[in-house]
């Protein structure tokens, strides 16, 4: 065992660390804790449709298209708001919006469909 007087924002403390060795160390790790479980797979986009995902989590501010209404590569879909930024969510293709799976309002999480374009 070894002290030491340490000094912290003017107060001082006594502290004890006790000396192990590199085998006492081994047996006295703590077991690696197992790897969370895999976010849900995104929702398969519909048959010949494009998934529009969210890139990070976050909330909707808007959503700008409807199911049915034509879009071109470069519209803006919907508004996300995270880390008190204003993100844009273009259309990676010319298409139709064949569904809108979130309202404004909404949480998401990253990876989630936010619409699919055929």
């Amino acid at each position: 065992m070894k002290k030491y007087n340490v000094n912290v924002n003017g107060t001082n403390y006594e502290v004890v660390i006790e000396e192990v060795n590199g085998a006492d160390i081994a047996a006295s790790a703590p077991a690696a804790a197992p790897a969370a479980a895999p976010a849900a797979p995104a929702a398969p986009a519909a048959a010949g449709g494009e998934s529009v995902t969210s890139p990070m989590p976050g909330n909707i501010l808007a959503v700008n298209v409807t199911a049915g209404q034509a879009v071109k590569k470069g519209d803006v879909l919907m508004v996300l708001e995270a880390m008190k930024m204003e993100n844009e969510i273009m259309s990676p293709a010319d298409g139709t919006v064949s569904a809108v799976n979130v309202s404004k309002g909404a949480s998401v999480e990253t990876g989630t469909v936010l619409c699919t374009i055929a």
